[in-house]
């Protein structure tokens, strides 16, 4: 695994302010779409289900696709139950390094995109980097994959209310959505953001999964159910 740092500058109308923001991808070599090993698990032990927390704001968004807050090491015999085969970091503070030897032991790839989190409610949110994320996320290969920043709320909260545009979901559902996690710290700058988000670039890309899709005349998972 390599990192490569791509920076993108703008400037101001008047010239006299900066701004550079670097994204960091971590890159594979995707000629290798191998899963990843099968690891044995030990033989269930009484009291090992008390042994699995899962990280902050877990949730699972659609078939193979999850979401939370920044995981840790006392999540990591949770994550090992998901068969993750990706995880889409939208932070940029770095993982430990039990972190990073428990993505390698499990053949885990990470895709890390650093979208700085934000307490001012009027900052805008990189739409090129929503965009890259997004094409990894809707890439199966991927799955199942891990969907994080630091709380599982804003950021994570655009790129899941982005992925509901291109199923197809309507604004108040997609909303309703992000404000079950953000509460009381929903932003109205991010459900712009999702409004505003043009998905017209990338309904070309496959999509396999989908909770809209019916069975038996229901959803198919409750918990996902979108209004009509």
């Amino acid at each position: 695994m390599k990192i490569d740092h791509n920076s993108t500058t703008s400037a101001t109308n008047g010239g006299d302010t900066t701004i550079c923001r670097t994204i960091e991808v971590a890159v594979f070599d995707r000629g290798d779409r191998s899963p990843p090993p099968v690891v044995a698990s030990p033989s269930p032990v009484v009291g090992d289900e008390l042994n699995l927390i899962p990280p902050l704001n877990f949730a699972m968004v659609d078939n193979g696709i999850f979401r939370s807050g920044f995981p840790d090491s006392a999540n990591f015999s949770f994550l090992q139950t998901l068969g993750l085969r990706s995880i889409i970091c939208l932070c940029p503070e770095p993982y430990s390094e039990a972190t990073m030897e428990f993505l390698k032991d499990g053949g885990i790839r990470l895709y890390k995109f650093g979208i700085e989190g934000y307490k001012e409610p009027f900052v805008n949110i990189p739409e090129d980097t929503i965009r890259e994320a997004l094409k990894v996320l809707l890439d199966t290969r991927n799955h199942p994959v891990l969907i994080h920043c630091k709380r599982g709320k804003h950021r994570t909260g655009c790129l899941v209310g982005c992925l509901r545009k291109l199923q197809k979901w309507c604004l108040s559902s997609i909303f309703d959505e992000y404000q079950r996690f953000a509460a009381a710290k929903a932003r109205v700058s991010d459900q712009r953001f999702m409004e505003l988000f043009d998905v017209s670039t990338l309904k070309h890309i496959p999509m396999s999964f989908s909770c809209s899709k019916r069975k038996g005349g229901e959803f198919l998972d409750p918990f996902l159910r979108q209004k009509e």
